[in-house]
């Protein structure tokens, strides 16, 4: 790509996880996948559980990838912070654990006691399919 490359930092509540410069950072906005580069228009925004992948500079196959529960995304020309809930590597993911996570949410919703049990669950089951999505799209970019 040889892009001018934009700084990126990613704070969770207990530190600062990630601190670099990257070609394009990719996160999950509240109206889908939102892609920034350096020059980008002042943005802030709420994110959804989903990804973040950064494609480092001159290494446009490789990404870094995180999972976020949600947070924040501030955007200026030259800068992108990302203050999330809580942040994981893509590689520390436990599918059996997700997988457990959504099956618990989805029996929930069958159950639907309270109106806020089935809130709970619908954003337990948002967070386990965001997971589940981050690890298939690891493994994908592994096999390339």
């Amino acid at each position: 790509m040889n892009a001018v490359p934009i700084q990126v930092a990613i704070v969770s509540a207990e530190k600062q996880i990630f601190s670099g410069s990257a070609e394009m950072v990719v996160v999950t906005g509240e109206l889908g996948e939102l892609g920034v580069m350096h020059g980008h228009s002042p943005l802030v925004t709420r994110l959804k559980p989903g990804q973040i992948r950064i494609v480092k500079p001159d290494y446009a196959d490789t990404e870094e990838m995180y999972y976020i529960s949600g947070g924040i995304l501030e955007v200026q020309p030259e800068t992108v912070t990302i203050l999330a809930d809580t942040v994981v590597r893509a590689d520390d993911l436990d599918e059996a654990k997700a997988i457990e996570i959504r099956e618990n949410a989805l029996r929930k919703m069958k159950q639907r006691k309270t109106e806020f049990n089935i809130a709970h669950a619908t954003s337990e089951l948002a967070e386990a399919a965001a997971q589940l999505q981050t690890i298939q799209r690891l493994r994908k970019q592994a096999k390339k």
